[in-house]
């Protein structure tokens, strides 16, 4: 499974005081880690009133559906003007990295794993042809390569 991270911009209008902010902070975070999700927030004070952005972390692999259950989670405690941004995942070099790179494209694949005698892993990613024609290759194997820390080798079925 893989680990959303969805920005949220819960006082746009920066007009929560310090204090006011700080609470419902503190509230969303209870909220989150019942549900096994974390929520980080930096310090208000460094933050410019109108850019008081936090990341909400969810597992799931569903772009709309965790940013849906974010913000409404956020509007729950900061009211509806909440804004979402945007939504990354973490990557930790997994095969579900890859998949979800490849899902990012609107594409999917055959990944095969293998480690080289350095103990370096590369993968081997098995593509339709026709797949190809719309992305370009180097497009897809640079996100493969940043997602897993691993050689890519693409190949076309």
């Amino acid at each position: 499974m893989r680990t959303a991270v969805i920005r949220v911009d819960v006082d746009p209008a920066g007009e929560l005081p310090p204090a006011e902010f700080g609470k419902k902070i503190s509230a969303l975070i209870s909220r989150a880690a019942k549900s096994g999700i974390s929520v980080t927030a930096p310090d208000i004070d460094r933050l410019p009133a109108r850019r008081r952005e936090i990341q909400v972390l969810i597992d799931g692999d569903d772009t709309a559906a965790v940013r849906e259950h974010a913000v409404g989670m956020c509007a729950d405690i900061f009211g509806s003007a909440v804004r979402p941004g945007a939504v990354t995942f973490v990557s930790r070099g997994t095969d579900d990295d890859a998949h979800g790179v490849l899902a990012g494209f609107g594409i999917t694949g055959e990944i095969d794993r293998s480690c080289d005698a350095a103990g370096f892993d590369t993968l081997t990613v098995r593509l339709a042809r026709t797949d190809l024609e719309r992305i370009p290759e180097s497009r897809i194997q640079t996100a493969l390569e940043a997602a897993t820390n691993s050689e890519v080798v693409i190949v076309t079925r």
